[in-house]
């Protein structure tokens, strides 16, 4: 469904060390800094990307707004959200762990970014 996602950057460097940590304890390998100055990540065919605004106003995160990250286990999410907190995020919503909801069982572990974007590490249950 999705091609690529794109969230906006205050600090580029702080915000590639975050996401190198993070995306990194996911297995994804360290972005890469295009031409134009935005961070590029690349994974199974999906991008995640980067970049300071280019009406050149500051970055701000969207008010209700979650980018998800699939974890592959329980313990890729909490080292994403380690990783996370020891590269300027900051921990959001509940602790990691377990929540029922309509859609079964998931692990989650929330952080806002250095720019303030919430985004969210997701493992489901097996069936």
């Amino acid at each position: 469904m999705f091609s690529h996602v794109m969230l906006g950057a205050n600090d580029i460097e702080a915000s590639k060390a975050f996401y190198d940590a993070v995306l990194g304890a996911l297995g994804i390998p360290p972005g890469r800094i295009d031409p134009k100055g935005r961070v590029i990540y690349m994974h199974d065919g999906g991008l995640f990307l980067l970049t300071r605004p280019i009406d050149g106003e500051p970055a701000c995160h969207a008010n209700g707004g979650t980018l998800g990250f699939a974890a592959a286990t329980t313990e890729a999410a909490d080292a994403w959200h380690a990783a996370g907190v020891a590269h300027g995020g900051t921990a959001c919503e509940n602790p990691p762990g377990w929540r029922d909801g309509p859609f079964g069982a998931l692990y989650l572990a929330y952080l806002r970014d250095p720019s303030g974007n919430k985004i969210c590490a997701l493992h489901r249950k097996p069936a």
